[in-house]
Parts: structure tokens; C-alpha cells; sequence
């Protein structure tokens, strides 16, 4: 059976906060309702080889070697590499959607070096060379008091705001595929493993979610009938604390909502 980790993070330090809130997106502004008429996501084979382009947009924290972000050409299409080698980083793609109940989110992922060190059980090991990760516009006055006063911490020592709930899709090398978590720095972060080991690695993996359900799952402690509006979409890979290197690769995303 799938394990199912539910247990909330102990106290961790601001500067743990802040690398978990902040490392999952960074900071989304609003749109306007003209503005999120026209906001697709942005297909990495439309773009030209070399550094992801606009709307994409890279996200680190300081201090931080850079997880490496490209478009490259492979088996005759353009694709995100990704590149983490000790480092840290995210590729964001800022949106404005409100969700349906059929809304569906279908992507295509490879990894070819998986980050061997890592295990998003442990603060000290929570990297992975692939994960999705969707933003969501809970209402923070909605929040214990606590969550509050570590989201506004977060938010004061980056200058901006920070998403209140994230929901990565990882692919891991070690957890049972189903597995559903609590990031182990952040209970604003909820993990759901889709692919786990080593026997597809080198293999292109399509994968589509239903966004609405999975939401609704991973985050019933606060859902309340209504799945908040999407506010971003990241491509994150990271190995700065298992000190580790990973290498994968994504086709394009799509979000049909």
C-alpha cells in the first residue's frame, strides 16, 4: 500500500522557513482578470535552444549555487535540461487560474541521474533531480496564527510575497510511488511521489493529474470547497542539502482548467 506521511514538521529556523516557502516559488504577483485570459503555460518546445525564456522565469536564494536551466534539443524536440550539482534553484512560471473539478495537469518528465543522497523525509535531505510543483492562493487570514507569522517572516526577509500552499509531484529515488507527504521544512509544502527508483531512468514518463482531486487530498486539513486559484507552476531541482548532483529533463506542461 502507498505510504502516507502526515505528520506536521517540528520548529525549524527562519532561515529554514524561508528556504522552503521561498525555494518552492518565489514570489507570484497578481494579474489582472484581462491579464489571466491570456496566460497559458508556455511550451518548452516553442523556444529556441539556450536559457528558458519569458514567461518562464529562474528563482534561487542567496548563497545558493544555481540549479541550471535549458533548452535543449532532443530526440528532435526542444526540452528543459536540468542541471542541479549541489545547488538550488526553480523555474517559474507565474499564472491566474481558477480550477475546475476535471482540471487536468499532464506533463512529461526523464531522469537520468537521480539525486542518490536525497529523503524528503529529513530536512537534510530534501532534494530531488525532478519535481512539479503548483502554487495556490490559500487566504493566509484563513491560517493558524503561527503559519501566519512564519509566512510574513518569509515574506519580510525577501521583500515580496510568498505562496501559501505549494503541491510538488516528485520524481524520487527512494520512496514508494503513491506516497503522500508534509515537507519536513515547511507544512505550507505537500509532496506526492509519482515515480520512485531506477528502473525508468533514461525513459520519458507522461504523466496527467487530476489537479482539483489531488488538491483537495493533500490539503484536507484546510480545504473548504473551493480549490484556491493557481497562481504559479516551477520546475524545481535541487541538491544543496544532501550535497549531491542530479540531471533530468521536461517535455511541456500543460493545465487545462
Amino acid at each position: 500500500m502507498p505510504m502516507r506521511i502526515l505528520t506536521q514538521p517540528s520548529r525549524v529556523t527562519a532561515a529554514c522557513i524561508l528556504a522552503s516557502v521561498m525555494g518552492l516559488a518565489t514570489l507570484v504577483m497578481p494579474l489582472t482578470s484581462q491579464e489571466a485570459d491570456k496566460i497559458v503555460v508556455a511550451p518548452f518546445s516553442g523556444m529556441a535552444l539556450g536559457p528558458a525564456r519569458e514567461p518562464w522565469r529562474f528563482a534561487t536564494l542567496p548563497m545558493k549555487a544555481k540549479t541550471q536551466y535549458t533548452i535543449v534539443e532532443m530526440e528532435g524536440r526542444s526540452v528543459l535540461k536540468v542541471v542541479t550539482e549541489h545547488s538550488y534553484g526553480n523555474l517559474v512560471h507565474d499564472t491566474h487560474i481558477r480550477l475546475k473539478d476535471s482540471a487536468t495537469l499532464t506533463w512529461q518528465w526523464r531522469v537520468d541521474h537521480p539525486v542518490t543522497d536525497a529523503d524528503l523525509r529529513k530536512k537534510n535531505g530534501d532534494d530531488g533531480a525532478a519535481k512539479l510543483c503548483v502554487f495556490f492562493d490559500y487566504p493566509k487570514d484563513k491560517l493558524p496564527l503561527s503559519e501566519r507569522l512564519r509566512l510574513s517572516l518569509a515574506s519580510s526577509l525577501v521583500g515580496e510575497p510568498v505562496p501559501t500552499e505549494s503541491l510538488c509531484y516528485v520524481y524520487d529515488n527512494q520512496l514508494a510511488v503513491g506516497t503522500e507527504l508534509v515537507n519536513a521544512l515547511s507544512s505550507r509544502i505537500r509532496m506526492i511521489v509519482l515515480q520512485s527508483g531506477r528502473d525508468r531512468l533514461g525513459q520519458w514518463v507522461s504523466e496527467s493529474r487530476d489537479l482539483a482531486a489531488d488538491y483537495k487530498r493533500a490539503f484536507a486539513d484546510e480545504w473548504r470547497g473551493e480549490v484556491p486559484e493557481v497562481i504559479g507552476i516551477a520546475v524545481q531541482a535541487d541538491s544543496d542539502n544532501s550535497k549531491s548532483n542530479g540531471l533530468s529533463y521536461f517535455g511541456d506542461i500543460a493545465l487545462n482548467p
